[in-house]
């Protein structure tokens, strides 16, 4: 049977004020396109349902406008409404949006958790490990602690003009929570593989991170 794979979107739109913002479109699509290509089914949903805003959208890249024209990020399943025990993975894509309503969200951590503890892969690139933070296993431990991962990094934000923006920095709240932050040099690819555990630093990193989740499922 074929393998299946959840992508979790932000339902955020507003970076701060200071613009708009949402999900980086390349940061799923591209992952999208590893799993396809690897005979997975992939399921899209947001963290509130409907409309999954969007950012970075680079409409030069074939992979990107596929992907849009794909699902349909007007009306996206809500990830609370969704059975994790239905997939073998659950992939959190970044974009600015994840770091409002990521950590907060029972439905997002509730994904990850039940995925996990049924022998599946979690995993998050750039800003999407915004979703484990705060996310707590059945016994309550986090589940990123003890564990290496990647993530974007302070020195990143800082390069985005960004830190006093955010409402945390994501490589702190991760090492607050237990993880071992490995950080790559800027803006280059980086994946992390603990257990089952997956993660990738920033945009450049979410082939790489699809390709480590498929040798993960496939074990």
């Amino acid at each position: 049977m074929s393998k299946r794979i959840l992508i979790v979107l932000t339902s955020h739109d507003d970076l701060g004020g200071e613009r708009p913002t949402g999900f980086y479109v390349s940061e799923a699509a591209h992952p999208w396109e590893v799993f396809r290509k690897a005979g997975y089914q992939v399921d899209v949903a947001s963290v509130a349902g409907g409309e999954a805003p969007q950012d970075g959208f680079d409409a030069d890249d074939p992979v990107q406008r596929e992907f849009v024209e794909t699902f349909d990020l007007s009306a996206t399943a809500r990830v609370a409404d969704l059975d994790p025990a239905a997939y073998d993975a659950v992939f959190y894509a970044g974009g600015h949006g994840t770091m409002w309503d990521f950590p907060s969200d029972p439905g997002v951590a509730r994904a990850g958790r039940e995925v996990y503890e049924n022998g599946g892969v979690v995993a998050a690139v750039c800003h999407g490990p915004a979703a484990l933070v705060d996310l707590t296993l059945s016994d309550g431990s986090h589940l990123v602690a003890g564990k290496r991962v990647a993530g974007f990094t302070n020195a990143e934000e800082a390069a985005v003009g960004l830190t006093e923006v955010v409402p945390f920095l994501l490589a702190d709240r991760l090492a607050a929570a237990g993880a071992t932050h490995v950080p790559g040099p800027d803006f280059q690819p980086q994946v992390v593989v603990d257990g089952r555990l997956a993660t990738g630093q920033n945009p450049q990193s979410a082939g790489a991170l699809a390709e480590e989740v498929v040798t993960l499922l496939g074990r």
